[in-house]
């Protein structure tokens, strides 16, 4: 996507290079600059995320031992393991446990997609700032724009929603209803009680960073399309008698 608009720069009708920073505070520029910001976020929230999730074992010659599995993006929980609280593995009763799930193809899509406009935004800011008398003259560009608009503001809201779900899976799957399913804490003389999980408020927030860029993007297809031969056609047609 980042060299669909990038590749005309080495055209022969590019070469004039035109810095505008105005166009910044434009519409079609500010909003690409929110974007880049909400971009940086989302990766940020989501992809630097790091947790544990701690139990307290009594069990054969140990008393109240803390236990920890951590976990962190892109949650593949099913590798995070719950040690023996002692060396001797509770007498030979506890086997290492690992968590339930992994979620890691709903988190790398998410954190994948920001990248990807992390670049494009950068991309079209450079377009936008250095070429914009080519991109209002060349039709191509802003009907190249609309398209690339219209499919992120899409990917943004399957994404996120996806994450969402994904989100809520892994609370359930680090929460106190974890404990019965464990077999070594069933084993006679060992009791296992939930202590506590990291809390997730900041991947809260990227889910609310995600639908802030799907608003903005389905915003950005409008701002696009003003720019387009569709919508002057469109004029024309509707002042027609």
């Amino acid at each position: 996507w980042c060299w669909v608009l990038m590749a005309a720069l080495v055209s022969p009708r590019m070469v004039g290079l035109r810095i505008d920073i105005s166009m910044l505070l434009e519409p079609l520029g500010f909003v690409k600059v929110l974007e880049w910001v909400l971009a940086i976020f989302v990766f940020a929230t989501c992809g630097g995320f790091r947790g544990e999730t701690a139990l307290l074992v009594s069990c054969e010659g140990v008393v109240n031992k803390t236990v920890t599995a951590a976990f962190a993006y892109p949650f593949r929980l099913n590798t995070a393991v719950f040690s023996a609280p002692d060396p001797k593995g509770c007498g030979g009763t506890w086997t290492d446990v690992c968590l339930m799930g992994d979620f890691s193809s709903s988190a790398q899509f998410f954190v994948a997609l920001a990248a990807v406009v992390f670049l494009y935004c950068v991309t079209a800011l450079v377009v936008y700032i250095g070429y914009n008398h080519v991109y209002q003259q060349n039709n191509k560009f802003p009907l190249t724009d609309l398209t690339i608009s219209v499919l992120i503001a899409f990917l943004w809201l399957v994404s996120t929603f996806v994450w969402a779900k994904a989100l809520a899976d892994i609370r359930a799957s680090t929460g106190a209803s974890i404990v019965p399913g464990i077999e070594s804490c069933k084993a006679p003389g060992t009791t296992c009680h939930f202590l506590s999980v990291t809390s997730m408020g900041i991947l809260n927030v990227s889910v609310v960073f995600g639908l802030l860029n799907m608003i903005l993007w389905a915003g950005n297809v409008w701002l696009v399309y003003k720019d387009t031969s569709l919508h002057s056609q469109w004029n024309r047609i509707s002042e027609s008698p």
